[in-house]
């Protein structure tokens, strides 16, 4: 079933350290194009810590599949190049705090404003038929995986560059669970059926 835990506004203050966690992670990811290792970790641990306490937002069983769904999920899109081994930690450090089904909302959100993010920038730089070719060469390479084989289609995930800089995915990361969480709080004063 499709839902969302409905929350009170005072346990989204819970989530307040998560937030500057990722406020932190979207500032460094949109200088350098990198999320470093320490604040991924801190994230993750400090997910499972707040698990443990009478206060906590997710039960530690919780945290621990957020953590392992926030790693596995990602692989894929790592694998061809979609994503930087830092956004996948920061995926699992997102999941620790959150659990594994509301980090999976979170994942299609960011997914939505990321690809918001692509067409606005390509569109920018006149790069929309290129993005498009590219998306489709991608596409066609993981239907014909059987035919091509995997390392075809990781070669192609990485060879085909539309923008010279990455997208720093912690920004619609932020976004996305900042959405999620914001759904859950309006659910919980009524403003949501």
């Amino acid at each position: 079933m499709w839902y969302v835990r409905v929350m009170p506004v005072e346990q989204l203050l819970m989530y307040l350290p998560l937030a500057c966690l990722l406020a932190c992670a979207a500032g460094t990811d949109l200088r350098s194009r990198r999320i470093p290792n320490w604040l991924t970790l801190t994230m993750a641990v400090t997910g499972v810590a707040q698990s443990l306490t009478p206060l906590a937002v997710v039960t530690p069983g919780q945290s621990l599949v957020g953590l392992l769904v926030g790693l596995v999920l990602p692989l894929a899109i790592y694998a061809v190049g979609g994503l930087g081994a830092g956004d996948v930690k920061l995926l699992a450090g997102v999941g620790a705090w959150v659990g594994a089904w509301p980090l999976v909302m979170i994942v299609a959100a960011a997914a939505v404003i990321g690809l918001v993010i692509v067409l606005a920038q390509c569109a920018y730089h006149g790069r929309l038929v290129a993005l498009f070719q590219n998306a489709w060469a991608l596409v066609m390479s993981v239907l014909l995986i059987r035919r091509l084989g995997v390392a075809h289609v990781i070669e192609t995930g990485q060879s085909r560059r539309t923008l010279d800089r990455q997208l720093p995915y912690a920004v619609p990361v932020l976004l996305g669970t900042a959405a999620v969480l914001a759904f859950s709080v309006a659910r919980g004063a009524g403003g949501m059926p």
